[in-house]
């Protein structure tokens, strides 16, 4: 595990998009946090419950991935071949989400929304519903699949996996990942 010191020096650093071809649901973070950066493996700061949710969901076994180090070409392609596609809605490394302005994440929809119209996924699944609030101006928005879409993709707002939404578990994250995944046409 790097020190504090250590992660320091991926602040404002990017994370490649992890897209494949025939993507049917792409999962949208915030945006990186410094243990993503450091590794470059999305959702990877330890205590994240994306891959264990994934797993328990039944849409992709990442069972034998240990959070905190490098992806490897093995797991991402598992992702791959099961159409799972992984993004950001602001590219910069930051320690919380709270350190991004609301302008970056309205600009980050509007990229989102260009990529979106680029690789075509079926689904879109926003992982956090107040960013989902601020980047898309939808003050209202509940978690679940939305009224409206982004180039042409079904969009679901889902819980953000951060071991600090205290709200959800490995189990409700799975259930609502689930969803998603059922709506992508990805069966578990």
């Amino acid at each position: 595990m790097l020190s504090r010191a250590e992660l320091e020096a991926f602040r404002d650093k990017e994370v490649d998009d992890l897209i494949g071809p025939g993507v049917k649901l792409l999962f949208v973070g915030i945006n990186p946090g410094l243990m993503t950066a450091a590794t470059k493996t999305h959702f990877n700061y330890p205590g994240n419950r994306f891959y264990p949710a994934l797993t328990r969901a039944g849409i992709v076994d990442m069972s034998d991935f240990t959070r905190g180090t490098p992806m490897t070409d093995v797991h991402r392609q598992r992702l791959l071949d099961r159409g799972i596609g992984i993004t950001n809605l602001v590219r910069r490394a930051t320690i919380r989400a709270s350190e991004l302005s609301a302008e970056e994440l309205r600009r980050g929809g509007v990229e989102l929304a260009r990529l979106v119209d680029e690789v075509k996924p079926t689904v879109v699944a926003v992982a956090g519903v107040t960013a989902y609030r601020q980047a898309f101006r939808r003050p209202k928005a509940q978690l679940g699949r939305q009224a409206e879409s982004i180039g042409g993709a079904e969009v679901w707002v889902v819980p953000n996996p951060s071991g600090l939404n205290a709200h959800d578990t490995v189990e409700t994250l799975a259930e609502a990942y689930r969803e998603a995944a059922e709506a992508a046409g990805i069966t578990t």
